[in-house]
């Protein structure tokens, strides 16, 4: 609890009551922490391939299948429903043209959902049964964050896939949102708008903190696989295919790595 009390004050003196402000607070250190791992160095460097890109799509698909959804069955919850912006943010069927133009018409019978990916999509869903207040925490990090480094993320995959439209970058096109800092300004008033009592808001904070740390801990997880990882790839036949490498192994350890390193850039840059 000493760490969301914490979240009241930065270096300069007191943070105040507005709740997006004490999210940040409550996080900066997870920010800095997750932003010097090598995988988010790696990303905003431009080194992804079109292989790790089609499982990074997986990973978002099911997250966020389970943050809207949950979203939406507790639409009319009064910590939901001041941050409800379907129109404006859902990002369910720009994945699914994303999905359908790399993998095809079956894209559906091809996902792959890293462990990680599978864990916080369970989080998601037991907070939309049991405290849905909660998701306000994860909606903020998510859509803020899609709409602060998604944008710089569009433009640095585009360029590494060597992509010369929008096709396969649906995910980061906000066709309803005119304005990313406005609509933001916007979403942030509706956030502190919310009545929490301060048990509640205290566990807002702590979810927000939760997501960081969970990002955070599979990175370090993951660091661990990744020399036993690069070991069996150099033992792998060479191929000039682009699909999917065909070690369950490869493909598994490719999905956290860039899921998790592209979530967290735009997380990141709230």
């Amino acid at each position: 609890m000493e760490t969301m009390k914490s979240a009241r004050k930065n270096d300069t003196g007191d943070v105040g009551s507005d709740l997006s402000e004490q999210i940040k607070a409550a996080t900066k250190d997870n920010h800095i922490r997750a932003e010097n791992t090598q995988l988010m160095l790696s990303y905003q460097k431009g080194q992804i391939t079109l292989p790790q890109y089609k499982v990074l799509l997986c990973s978002l698909y099911e997250i966020y299948k389970a943050l809207e959804e949950e979203l939406d069955r507790n639409s009319s919850h009064p910590a939901v429903a001041p941050i409800y912006f379907p129109q404006e943010l859902a990002r369910l069927e720009s994945l699914e043209q994303d999905l359908e133009h790399f993998f095809g018409l079956d894209w559906r019978k091809r996902v792959i959902v890293p462990a990680a990916t599978h864990r916080y999509q369970q989080r998601l869903r037991q907070i939309g049964r049991e405290n849905p207040e909660l998701l306000v925490a994860h909606a903020y990090t998510r859509y803020l964050g899609d709409l602060s480094g998604g944008q710089v993320l569009g433009k640095i995959t585009q360029k590494s896939l060597g992509l010369s439209g929008k096709e396969g970058l649906s995910f980061f096109l906000f066709p309803g949102v005119s304005s990313p800092n406005r609509f933001k300004q916007l979403y942030r008033s509706r956030m502190n708008s919310i009545e929490l009592t301060e048990q509640q808001r205290e566990a807002v904070l702590e979810e927000a903190v939760s997501a960081f740390e969970l990002n955070i801990q599979v990175f370090d997880d993951l660091q661990k696989m990744l020399s036993v990882t690069t070991e069996t790839a150099d033992q792998l036949p060479t191929s000039s295919s682009s699909s999917f490498p065909s070690s369950p192994i490869m493909q598994f350890t490719m999905g956290v790595c860039v899921a998790l390193a592209t979530i967290g850039v735009g997380i990141y840059s709230l």
